[in-house]
């Protein structure tokens, strides 16, 4: 079923049928629909940064930028799913157009620039709540934020979601909001982990309980870069990091034209520099930050091959716009098969 359905969304330009594909899944939901769309998912908790995740599968940060549509979105079966990318103010992001699908490589191109409605507007949402499982909010900084003044939007979007999310997610690699990604390295990533670490401290007195952090990093690093950023995330105190983000290389869709695209690639061509992002961090790591794994997931093979790098969890995106529902079963029993 969903095969054809996607046939036919795809006749619309991609951010069109993006926009009208979440709708659906929303109607679907509140029509007591969705059961259509389902698989099963087999019961396997496992327990990440202190939180008890009801299964390992979860939707990564993007398709549902402003929480309008988590509720439905999880009732598909995710283990956990993660909204945003959200800033302090609401932005327009990048000119249209700014997505492309690249169906051949089960791929995408991506150049959004945080478009979203501002963190005010997600909190509403989230205040309405339905959805069981784990809920990640995944927080930026505006475009006209200078970089140096980055921390100031990270901790504005902390203090409004704290109360309301399960984990949060720092995003310091699009590659799609000029200056972003220099907040992974050096000093600039310091300061930004020490000011987000001072403010969960705060938050978590103010409110008495404990919201984990993690850190979403790019896979275009050297292995030595992305041991640089494993030995800060642990100086700092963060509770686990996402690896990883898309990349800007096009490596798997050069013989296509919309390659030429500017924006972050997404989609089966990321798998192998996800997964060797993974290897390192875990390599460095090993059990003392965990690591959910994201890039390239199109089956369960892929989902599994994640967690032998060395995730706990895995996040979908583009193998789901692809596969549909049908991927959160398979990569839920595939994982399942690992660890049972």
């Amino acid at each position: 079923m969903y095969t054809h359905l996607r046939d036919l969304l795809f006749k619309l330009d991609a951010e069109t049928s993006h926009e009208f594909s979440l709708d659906l899944i929303g109607a679907t939901e509140r029509l007591q629909l969705i059961k259509f769309f389902l698989s099963d998912i087999p019961v396997n908790p496992v327990e990440v940064m202190g939180i008890t995740f009801p299964n390992p599968v979860g939707l990564a940060a993007g398709l549902d930028k402003n929480g309008d549509y988590f509720n439905a979105l999880g009732a598909m079966g995710f283990g956990f799913v993660e909204i945003g990318t959200i800033t302090p103010r609401p932005q327009a992001g990048n000119a249209k157009p700014r997505l492309f699908r690249i169906p051949e490589a089960h791929a995408i191109i991506n150049r959004m620039g945080f478009n979203n409605k501002g963190v005010d507007h997600l909190v509403e949402r989230v205040k309405r709540r339905r959805f069981s499982g784990i809920l990640g909010i995944n927080i930026g900084k505006n475009a006209v934020t200078p970089v140096e003044n980055a921390a100031d939007d990270y901790v504005i979007c902390m203090q409004k979601v704290y109360a309301h999310a399960d984990y949060i997610t720092v995003n310091v690699s699009s590659p799609n909001t000029q200056g972003l990604r220099d907040l992974q390295f050096g000093d600039s990533l310091n300061r930004l982990l020490e000011a987000i670490k001072n403010e969960q401290s705060k938050l978590q007195t103010l409110y008495g309980r404990y919201v984990p952090v993690a850190v979403k990093i790019a896979p275009d690093m050297d292995n030595d870069s992305v041991i640089q950023v494993a030995q800060t995330l642990l100086t700092q105190g963060i509770d686990g990091v996402i690896a990883t983000n898309t990349t800007i290389g096009r490596e798997g869709v050069e013989e296509f034209e919309i390659s030429l695209e500017a924006g972050g690639l997404s989609g089966f061509p990321v798998r192998d520099k996800s997964t060797r992002v993974i290897r390192v961090l875990h390599s460095e790591l090993g059990n003392q930050l965990p690591i959910i794994g994201v890039g390239g997931i199109t089956d369960g093979e892929s989902a599994a091959e994640k967690i032998k790098a060395g995730a706990k969890l895995v996040q979908l995106y583009s193998g789901f716009i692809y596969r549909g529902p049908r991927l959160i079963s398979e990569a839920a029993k595939a994982i399942a098969a690992l660890t049972n």
